[in-house]
């Protein structure tokens, strides 16, 4: 079995004598798509800072299997329409060889958009800019905080079918998390629940079953599973190659 990127165990953080998190255990995989979910409050916000090392557990250790290297894709990015902040202005703010730099910016498809105002692109552009400013840093993690917030349906398909190439093209693991069960369920590896505590864990397919999921989130939504081999990491997956386009048809919130 490979060794996680970075492991953590019987996380404890207290904020103002709050329990945010308690006894959380969790691991990342080279290569592998991890999406974390769970209500308002859950503490996903902070078990990401944990990670990046912003916030110091109470209790519990945090074991990296090197000096890792971190991209973090914030959640919103609305910088002030008086700075005039071109796309090719926001990704020299990245050192990398040319060689590096034309790759990304050809994969992401933003080469029409280098010399575009970050503020006048749509919302599927800008979440592109920012993961190709992201992988011009060659990180070991790309940690992505609900990417397709604000993204129209098609935006959303395209944008987690690039996510879900990533791990293959660029050797890294991905960390995202996301709201939106529809697409968390068809492109990731590896779902971990969380309200506080680690809830559940693994598949897409199993964490559905799972009676804690299902009190948070309910058990209208019945999804299409698109099907494909794994290698286990415990209750994980190791990720293969598969088509990440959308196989489901969730029941309508209620």
């Amino acid at each position: 079995m490979n060794k996680p990127l970075i492991e953590l165990s019987g996380i404890q953080v207290r904020i103002d004598e709050r329990d945010i998190l308690k006894n959380v255990d969790f691991s990342l995989h080279r290569q592998e798509i991890v999406t974390l979910i769970g209500p308002n409050g859950a503490g996903k916000s902070t078990l990401i800072k944990v990670l990046l090392g912003i916030i110091k557990p109470k209790a519990g250790q945090v074991h990296s299997h090197k000096a890792l290297k971190f991209s973090y894709v914030p959640q919103k990015f609305n910088p002030s329409h008086s700075l005039p902040l071109r796309v090719c202005d926001l990704l020299a703010l990245e050192k990398c060889d040319a060689a590096t730099k034309a790759e990304v910016i050809r994969d992401t498809g933003i080469s029409k958009l280098e010399y575009s105002k970050v503020q006048q692109l749509s919302g599927g552009e800008r979440q592109r800019v920012l993961i190709a400013r992201a992988l011009l840093r060659q990180p070991d993690i790309l940690v992505l905080d609900e990417p397709m917030q604000g993204l129209d349906i098609q935006s959303e398909a395209e944008l987690y079918n690039y996510v879900s190439s990533l791990p293959a093209k660029y050797g890294c693991a991905v960390l995202m998390v996301s709201h939106d069960l529809q697409w968390v369920m068809q492109g990731t590896h590896r779902v971990v629940c969380l309200n506080k505590h680690i809830c559940c864990s693994g598949t897409p397919a199993n964490v559905q079953q799972h009676p804690e999921y299902q009190a948070i989130f309910g058990t209208n939504r019945v999804f299409y599973q698109h099907h494909h081999d794994h290698c286990a990491h415990g209750d994980s997956a190791t990720p293969c190659q598969h088509d990440p386009r959308p196989h489901i048809h969730p029941e309508p919130e209620v």
